[in-house]
């Protein structure tokens, strides 16, 4: 048997992991989730699935989970999320250093094989270079979140130089799916397109991402942690088709076949860089297929709202 700690897994990509993981019936997945922005209804429920509603930040609240299960491997997901979010509660973000101390602190008192950190596309900031690669880090960025993410993964990287503890960083990029909030740009244009609402663009629509569908990342995810992949190394998980929000709403009005206008409001101040699209090299190398496309992705999503899912 292999036991397996998700923090934040009532999240859209930690669940999602969490239930791709539960498939194997000699997996038993320990679910931690304070509920600040997880939802328990994204909770597989499943015999070998369960979910203790605990803060990772308190050290208290999170050293009983370990005392009380043999982990195999930690997949660390916890954290404050949303650009809204973020921006307006930046204490609540730079709180988050104390749950990555602690997974760490007691992951390496405890025997876990390798702890698996959810870092992001934010710790490379306004892009010096298009695609991202995971060797080049500008820490240009001023935001609290990749802040967060950068001192992060510091951490990881100093407690395998200190303790041995190995580790596995995913820079995440745009992932969307059926669990994602509408705090994310996917989620809030279908369901605005759907309802023939106005769609919401800041600025001009130029700024650019690249979107990748859920199982694209949870499936790589796994292949890293079960072929041994990445160790004590940094992964890109993303898409590497760029394209503007502009065009991603007019994607989504065609997909959708929507009488919904594109209104242009005025562009974030901050926290909106103007590119996003990563290297994926290493990604597709242990992910062995062809990434979902942005039309099917969207195409999915689509038939999960209307309920054809």
């Amino acid at each position: 048997m292999t036991t397996i700690l998700i923090t934040g897994g009532a999240g859209n990509i930690a669940s999602a992991l969490a239930s791709k993981l539960a498939e194997d019936k000699d997996t038993t997945v320990i679910i931690v989730d304070n509920l600040l922005t997880g939802d328990t209804r994204k909770v597989p429920k499943v015999d070998n699935v369960s979910f203790i509603k605990a803060d990772v930040n308190n050290y208290n609240d999170i050293v009983p989970v370990f005392g009380r299960y043999d982990i195999d491997y930690v997949f660390h997901y916890a954290a404050v999320v949303g650009v809204k979010r973020t921006l307006e509660n930046p204490i609540l973000v730079l709180n988050d250093i104390d749950g990555i101390k602690n997974i760490l602190t007691l992951s390496k008192n405890s025997g876990v094989k390798r702890v698996f950190y959810s870092s992001s596309s934010e710790v490379y900031g306004e892009p010096f270079e298009i695609p991202q690669n995971e060797d080049t880090t500008p820490l240009n960025s001023r935001l609290p979140y990749a802040i967060v993410k950068n001192v992060g993964e510091a951490f990881f990287r100093s407690y395998y130089q200190e303790y041995g503890l190995e580790y596995t960083v995913f820079r995440f990029f745009n992932t969307y799916g059926p669990n994602q909030s509408e705090d994310f740009v996917v989620p809030r244009f279908v369901k605005a397109a759907l309802k023939g609402e106005p769609i919401h663009i800041y600025g001009d629509g130029s700024q650019t991402r690249s979107f990748c569908y859920v199982d694209d990342n949870v499936d790589t995810c796994i292949k890293t942690m079960r072929t041994n992949s990445c160790v004590n190394d940094v992964l890109n998980v993303g898409s590497d088709v760029e394209i503007s929000i502009l065009e991603l709403a007019k994607l989504i009005i065609h997909q959708t076949n929507s009488s919904s206008e594109i209104v242009h409001v005025p562009a974030l101040e901050e926290g909106d860089m103007t590119r996003r699209c990563p290297d994926n090299t290493k990604m597709r190398s242990i992910l062995d297929r062809e990434l979902i496309s942005l039309e099917e992705g969207l195409n999915r999503l689509i038939a999960f709202y209307e309920g054809r899912e």
